[in-house]
Formats: C-alpha cells, sequence, structure tokens
C-alpha cells in the first residue's frame, strides 16, 4: 500500500468510512471502520490531510484526530454533495469528501469544546423559548374557547394564568381546569429552565472581556454577544467584516447575468439563529431612535428611504461589520461624532 496524503472520513454513529488517496490522486484504501476502532487506524498512520463533513460530531473527532498529529478540514455538507456521484452511500459519500484538496473549497473552523458548551446553551434556551411560546398559544386558545380573552405578550399570558389558578373562578369548568392546570405547570416550569439558562449565559459573559466589548455595540447585549464569540471563534478567518455579515446571511440574494446586476432580499442560507438575534438587535435600536432620535445620521437616512426591516437588516450587517473589526484590531466600540453642518 501506497503512503496515504489525503483522507475523506464519512462519519456516522457506528460504521465510518475511509476513502484514501497518494499525492498523485491515485486511491490506496477504501475502508469500513467501526467507532471503537477509528482512534487506533489513525493512530498508525503518518500525518495526512483529513476531510471530514461538518456535520454532528465532526468538531469532537476533528479534535481528537489533530492530536494524533493529521490536520483536519471540516467543509459544509452542501459544497460536498457537488462531487458526489451516481446513487448514495457511505463509500461516495467518504470519496466525495475528498473534494477537500480542492483550492476552491471553503471550510468550517474547527469549535473548541468551551464553543460547542457555549452554544448548547443557546441552543436549549431557543428550543425551551419554543416550547414556551407554544405552552402560551395553546393556553390562549384553550382560555378563548371559554370566552376568556387577554392582551399580547407574556402580561397576557400572565392574566390568563392567574384565572386558571384561581380555584373560586366558576367560569372553568372542572374538566377544562384539570387540563390548563397541566400546561399551566408546564408553562412555569419551562420560564424557571430559560431563566436558569440565562443566569449561566450572563456569568459567561461578564467572564469574557470579548463579550464585554461587543456588548457596548448598540443593539447588542449579553445573548448576542456570547453567541458571536461561540459562534465565530477566529474571527481572523474572515477577511473583512463584509465577509463575516455574508457568512451570517446577512447581504442580498444574487441572481445577475450578462452583466446585468440582480439583487433581491436576503435568502435562508448562512447562520439562521445568529442572523435572527442581530436583526432582533437592530429593530431594538430603530425602535428607540424613533422615539429618540438618533446621533447616527446614516441610520437616519436609511430609516427615511427604506422600510423600517430593511433597515433593521441593514443595520444588523453593520453590526456585524464593527463586531469583526473591533475583535480583529482589538478596539473597543466609539460612538459617532456629530459634525457641524456648513453654512
Amino acid at each position: 500500500m501506497g503512503e496515504i496524503s489525503t483522507i475523506g472520513l464519512d462519519i456516522a454513529k457506528s460504521v465510518f468510512q475511509i476513502h484514501g488517496v497518494e499525492v498523485d490522486g491515485a486511491v490506496v484504501i477504501r475502508k469500513r471502520v467501526s467507532r471503537a476502532k477509528v482512534l487506533e487506524f489513525f493512530a498508525a498512520l503518518p500525518p495526512c490531510l483529513v476531510g471530514i463533513e461538518a456535520c454532528p460530531s465532526a468538531h469532537l473527532w476533528s479534535r481528537k484526530l489533530r492530536v494524533l498529529g493529521h490536520t483536519v478540514k471540516l467543509m459544509p455538507p452542501s459544497y460536498v454533495k457537488a462531487y458526489l456521484k451516481r446513487s448514495k452511500n457511505d463509500a461516495i459519500d467518504a470519496a466525495a469528501i475528498w473534494a477537500v484538496t480542492r483550492p476552491s473549497m471553503r471550510f468550517v473552523p474547527t469549535k473548541s469544546e468551551q464553543q460547542q458548551s457555549g452554544l448548547m446553551l443557546h441552543r436549549s434556551r431557543r428550543l425551551l423559548v419554543r416550547q414556551r411560546t407554544m405552552l402560551s398559544n395553546a393556553i390562549r386558545g384553550h382560555m378563548a374557547e371559554l370566552g376568556l380573552i387577554s392582551a399580547k405578550g407574556r402580561n397576557g399570558t400572565a392574566e390568563l394564568l392567574e384565572v386558571i389558578a384561581n380555584a373560586d373562578d366558576d367560569r372553568i369548568s372542572a374538566v377544562a381546569r384539570l387540563s390548563l392546570d397541566a400546561l399551566a405547570r408546564q408553562y412555569a416550569n419551562t420560564t424557571a429552565e430559560i431563566r436558569a439558562i440565562e443566569k449561566h449565559i450572563h456569568a459567561w459573559h461578564r467572564s469574557c472581556e470579548e463579550s464585554r466589548r461587543l456588548e457596548e455595540i448598540p443593539g447588542v447585549g449579553p445573548i448576542v454577544a456570547t453567541t458571536l464569540i461561540a459562534e465565530v471563534g477566529d474571527w481572523k478567518a474572515f477577511s473583512s467584516g463584509r465577509n463575516l455579515a455574508a457568512w451570517i446571511g446577512l447581504v442580498p440574494k444574487q441572481h445577475s447575468t450578462g452583466g446585468k446586476e440582480r439583487l433581491g432580499g436576503i435568502s435562508k442560507q448562512g447562520n439562521r439563529y445568529l442572523r435572527w438575534l442581530l436583526v432582533a438587535g437592530a429593530m431594538a435600536v430603530i425602535r428607540y431612535a424613533r422615539q429618540h432620535g438618533t446621533k447616527r445620521l446614516w441610520l437616519t437616512r436609511i430609516m427615511e428611504r427604506r422600510p423600517i426591516k430593511v433597515a433593521a437588516v441593514a443595520l444588523a450587517n453593520k453590526i456585524a461589520r464593527m463586531a469583526w473589526a473591533m475583535m480583529v484590531r482589538g478596539e473597543r466600540f466609539k460612538e459617532p461624532r456629530l459634525f457641524p453642518v456648513a453654512a
């Protein structure tokens, strides 16, 4: 067997597929390896380039293989798909991952264990918030059937919960109260879990100097700041703030041809959770600016020219670019200065 220079590794739950090639591209090995013997197999190899799809557990295996001296690169699955041959099986997938050697291939930075732990906090919170919203909607729907309507928002839900908790209120029958009590208890437990997770996120934020610097940007709070730290990791992996904004998905979808530029709205590509947080933060800044004014002339002008949601996406793009500049240059946020208008 020749010396292996590059390996395409298709990871799974139990069985891994290996596709190894020499420097000249000749296939040296095609092999299935059980999960328990993966590290043993790579420990016996000289250092080589290993390509893995950036799917669940990819970051874990990247860290383990790097300890053994290998160079590991993670690739977005959507970019690997272009190199798939007909049909689909583990061997074909592993052969497609060999595209790691393509000069135009883009890669996903390997996340540290601390980054992944932080993202688990955020994703758990996001799941619980969705579940709380589902419970709130269920409670509102059931209460509406009984003729009990409340205002929008969590305050309105709290009013309904007070009615449910009042056992003397005869507007709710005994059978209906049994179901509503169960939903109310679940709503309270979910809210308590969300608060516990948010407490950990705020503690992490206070202990992280980079996160505290990011919070100085208007529209960025502890949730957004810690998400940026966990998701981005190596800020210098992006050559500019514009590249970071494009990676998040805060740029127009392009459909240009024949020298004609056609730009649409933003697409669903990119980091959806981070994009949602940044746009929500931008909307908070815009609401404050509409009520109290702002020193940012750029924001004032774009709010006059464009719909509010379009202005929010543009501001979110600017926030991402400012965050990149601050982190790469080691600077703090600088408030814009008002310049006197020329007579």
